[in-house]
């Protein structure tokens, strides 16, 4: 099973629109490190599975009949964004598994194209794909959220973002696990006050010395998080993802 990074910026992306902060100028300067809307694809068997679809221009990335489903994490704009051109596409529906939001994101329930929206996801019930299994984890966010631990033949791999710490059932669903890749969301630096609606540094290594993970990826990183990386080193087991990184799982 192959994990690639899509994007791993936050909603601003790096660089951010009008800032002229060190990590801003060198994303300007250098692409490779530029940050995109958060989202990932899993490639297995020939099958491929998109996690969020905050890419914009996802019928220009993907093949007519490439994509076997879309996970969706929540509804907001920089994790959809992607599905209101390509549902406008012809040739075979595509599944895409969401949470319980009746609302979810302006008219693309009413109008959804190609787009197949399948009957919500329930906590932690699992949902097969070939042999793959993705099981839906709550998280805590402004709108109803869900993380997914990704198992294939042994390997696990838990996509966790966008999230403020984690409940406690779903912190103790994965601490009885062997997990192999923790993905999390990071979007600030280490914060005397708890932060707003996601993780900084410091609530990211408490998540990652409970889970006890082989590998900590970082993800949903803003340019302020990139700044302190400058000055700062993770501990081991820990890294910073970024746009294009493929993981071998």
């Amino acid at each position: 099973m192959q994990f690639t990074f899509l994007g791993t910026g936050d909603v601003r992306q790096v660089p951010v629109f009008g800032c002229f902060c060190t990590a801003c100028q060198l994303a300007r300067q250098q692409p490779e490190r530029r940050r995109g809307p958060t989202s990932g694809v899993i490639r297995h068997q020939g099958q491929t599975t998109l996690l969020d679809a905050g890419q914009c221009h996802l019928e220009q990335q993907f093949a007519p009949g490439e994509l076997d489903r879309i996970f969706l994490t929540h509804f907001h704009m920089d994790h959809v964004q992607g599905l209101f051109a390509l549902r406008w596409g012809m040739g075979a529906k595509i599944p895409v598994y969401c949470p319980p939001d009746e609302q979810g994101c302006d008219d693309l329930y009413r109008h959804p194209g190609l787009l197949a929206f399948q009957p919500f996801l329930r906590p932690f019930d699992p949902v097969p794909c070939g042999d793959i299994v993705m099981t839906p984890l709550p998280l805590i966010h402004s709108k109803i959220t869900y993380g997914y631990l990704i198992e294939q033949g042994g390997r696990t791999l838990a996509y966790l973002t966008d999230t403020i710490g984690l409940p406690q059932e779903t912190l103790d669903f994965l601490r009885q696990r062997r997990i192999d890749h923790l993905v999390l969301d990071c979007s600030y630096a280490p914060a005397e006050e708890q932060p707003h609606n996601h993780n900084d540094i410091t609530r990211v290594l408490a998540l990652h010395t409970l889970i006890a993970p082989r590998k900590c990826w970082l993800t949903h990183i803003s340019h302020d998080v990139d700044n302190w990386l400058a000055d700062n080193a993770l501990p081991p087991g820990v890294a910073a993802a970024w746009d294009g990184l493929v993981v071998e799982i």
